[in-house]
């Protein structure tokens, strides 16, 4: 699939360098609040696309959902007022049409939008013959299929002017984010498709402006190509999303105190010293290997002996003490416990599905 991909990037759309910075409200709410918000923003002489939800898909009814036909007008004076590209989000042929039709320049597909492959399909057919930059946030869920599927659906339809959201996935468990950033997900995305740009939406990672700028800084330091940040002349009585928006003042101090890194310089000492570290690390992960295979070894012949002893394979008292005594060791030796137990999960799921097939062999011959 990633052959047929001919994406050009956003930022070459646009004419900017990297990182492409979008802000404006959450939600276009009046045209004072919209315009007045966009020429603060246009003001930072920062930011290079203004954004403003029109039609806001809400958790449950009762709640803002967007001004819709009026907020377009709203964002297009805006785009006049600033002279800047304008993008709003699209869930609907009828959404795709009304966008066009007014002249809004980039479609970003929202996270409830891009779990749904039927809706997905429904803007990329409304989309056929026309050429506009569309964005795609990853689905509400951790699944990075469906937010391949998604990019699929567009390409086909003519879309070659695309970029990826990275807004974070719903949890069951609640942490200090509103959304989990899984940034492992953003960097396999980013792995399959290297052409792909993939923006940073710390609004929707964070839930709440505390914590906006250490996202922000991350996404850039993960090599993200640019952010997109909520901001709003009043934050406080915003009619979606309060707590995660700025004001444009605020969003200024933001952007400056980012550091934005560069993917590589042309520094021989740099890359020769880059060169050796690397090749320490591939001889490391050389013999990471090796003594994986010579546990899985082992493993096989404890599946055996627990076997010829009818003995069950899940040893409860066992994994008890090997999480507590390599939690132990791997603090000692600078390791978080996060880490330590992600890793020793997954050797001890294949030391079970190792043993487990020691166990299902005996029962093919019974």
């Amino acid at each position: 699939m990633k052959k047929e991909f001919h994406i050009q990037p956003l930022s070459a759309w646009l004419k900017v360098d990297r990182p492409i910075l979008i802000s404006g409200p959450c939600s276009a709410e009046s045209e004072a609040q919209t315009v007045t918000t966009c020429m603060q923003i246009r003001a930072l002489n920062k930011v290079h696309v203004l954004r403003a939800g029109i039609w806001k898909p809400r958790t449950r009814p009762g709640q803002y959902e967007g001004a819709g036909l009026p907020g377009l007008d709203w964002l297009i004076k805006a785009k006049k007022e600033t002279g800047l590209p304008v993008t709003t989000e699209v869930a609907t042929a009828a959404h795709v049409e009304a966008a066009l039709k007014a002249g809004v320049d980039i479609l970003w597909i929202g996270a409830r939008t891009t779990v749904n492959p039927f809706s997905v399909q429904e803007v990329a057919d409304a989309l056929k013959g026309v050429d506009i930059p569309v964005m795609v946030k990853n689905p509400v869920n951790p699944d990075l299929e469906l937010w391949m599927g998604a990019l699929e659906r567009l390409h086909r339809a003519g879309i070659k002017t695309m970029a990826a959201i990275h807004r974070g996935f719903s949890s069951f468990e609640k942490g200090p984010f509103r959304n989990a950033p899984m940034w492992e997900l953003a960097i396999e995305m980013k792995t399959r498709l290297p052409e792909l740009e993939m923006i940073c939406d710390p609004s929707h990672i964070c839930g709440n402006r505390e914590l906006l700028s250490f996202v922000a800084q991350k996404g850039l330091d993960l090599d993200m190509s640019g952010l997109m940040i909520e901001s709003h002349i009043n934050p406080d009585v915003a009619l979606s999303d309060a707590k995660q928006q700025v004001t444009p003042a605020n969003l200024g101090k933001l952007l400056d105190g980012l550091i934005v890194r560069k993917a590589s310089v042309n520094n021989k000492t740099f890359k020769d010293t880059l060169s050796i570290l690397r090749e320490q690390i591939d001889q490391i992960d050389d013999e990471l290997m090796n003594k994986l295979a010579a546990r899985m070894k082992i493993s096989e012949q404890i599946g055996t002996y627990k076997r010829e002893n009818g003995v069950t394979i899940l040893q409860v008292n066992r994994w008890e003490e090997i999480i507590h005594t390599r939690l132990a060791q791997g603090r000692a030796m600078g390791l978080t416990d996060e880490f330590v137990s992600d890793m020793l999960k997954l050797v001890h799921n294949e030391s079970i599905q190792v043993q487990q097939k020691v166990m299902n062999q005996t029962a093919e011959r019974v």
